[in-house]
């Protein structure tokens, strides 16, 4: 990688943690959205495997009752990692592009939901099981393709009833399993060898930095303006998958 190269990529971590600790999620979108136009996608996500596994970590850190919380999101969990399987090979395929648009097209329509105030309904308890398993699996084939954990996990979790804690440590929770499950892939694919893995633990620094100082954002926001700019966020980086998977590379 040369200097310049280098540079770009420690600057994207760098954001892509700050917008990951001021809203909870953003850290593979702003990092694909920026690195997929200097490097093959299966690189860039290879890139982002361990700053998202420390940030996921890092992100769960802190939130109450944690334990009951990753039982009741079991069924999501577990399939994410079968929906990652199902899906190995795409992040490296050509036709990558058609997914990248739809899931920008779910983020936009999501984020105008949120804005505009519609309360998506409450998921009952008792149909948590089948319906985490369903979103776990669909979310573990859109980061097979596109490597972006939020669509459909993040609108599920939004329907939990958790509180503003519990959803930043719910999505850290969802997040973790997708990387650990994408990390397997590619590592299958022989995507994380040599100077990858290496140079996938020298982007974990600007990122912590990054995470760190969205967190000191985060924390001194109220609730209203911490959702305004969580769905703000989401619209911005769903534009950008929209309009990247159209225009294409």
């Amino acid at each position: 990688m040369d200097t310049t190269r280098f540079l770009v990529s420690a600057m994207t971590f760098l954001l892509a943690g700050f917008v990951k600790g001021v809203i909870g999620v953003g850290m593979p979108t702003v990092s694909m959205g920026i690195l997929g136009s200097l490097m093959p996608p299966a690189q860039a996500a290879a890139l982002l495997v361990v700053p998202s596994f420390v940030t996921n970590v890092w992100q769960m850190v802190g939130v109450p009752s944690l334990g009951a919380l990753a039982r009741r999101l079991l069924p999501l969990l577990l399939s994410v990692f079968v929906g990652t399987w199902l899906g190995s090979g795409w992040l490296t395929g050509a036709g990558t592009g058609m997914a990248m648009a739809a899931l920008g097209a779910a983020l936009v329509a999501y984020a105008g939901f949120g804005l505009a105030a519609v309360t998506l309904p409450r998921v009952p308890a008792r149909h948590e099981w089948w319906l985490g398993a369903t979103t776990g699996a669909a979310t573990g084939l859109i980061t097979a393709a596109t490597d972006v954990f939020v669509i459909p996990a993040v609108p599920y979790l939004g329907t939990l009833g958790l509180s503003r804690d519990a959803l930043v440590g719910a999505m850290g929770m969802s997040f973790l399993a997708s990387t650990v499950a994408l990390a397997t892939v590619l590592g299958a694919e022989g995507a994380m060898a040599g100077g990858i893995a290496w140079g996938s633990a020298l982007a974990l620094l600007p990122a912590l930095v990054g995470m760190g100082l969205g967190n000191a954002v985060r924390r001194r926001v109220r609730p209203e303006t911490f959702r305004r700019w969580f769905f703000l966020a989401l619209l911005v980086l769903g534009g950008q998958l929209l309009w990247r998977g159209v225009a294409g590379p």
